[in-house]
């Protein structure tokens, strides 16, 4: 079995998934242990169902997992990898300038 965990939330309600790792052990009745990466050691391995996002496998999904580069207080930086879009936004005094990142 596997599971998709939530790590961080960047922005206005927007959690950020990471993931799948496999589940060793239920440990409680909503508490469950993960294998994690060498990468991710500083990190608790038992997360709660809250953080949590159930993985459906399926044979045309190939996984393609990138690490993640932490820091030392296990934040990450998410780089872009291409402009969608482009938008300026005329307000009565000033013109704000809008960008649609991948």
């Amino acid at each position: 079995m596997k599971g998709v965990m939530r790590f961080r939330k960047k922005g206005k309600l927007n959690p950020r998934f990471i993931g799948p790792f496999e589940i060793l052990e239920r440990v409680r009745t909503l508490t469950y242990r993960f294998a994690l990466p060498p990468n991710l050691a500083g990190v608790h391995n038992v997360f709660h169902v809250s953080m949590l996002q159930k993985y459906i496998s399926s044979p045309l999904h190939v996984l393609n997992y990138e690490p993640l580069q932490l820091t030392l207080n296990l934040s990450f930086e998410e780089r872009p990898t291409q402009i969608l879009d482009r938008q300026e936004r005329i307000l009565w005094n000033k013109v704000i300038h809008m960008v649609k990142v991948k």
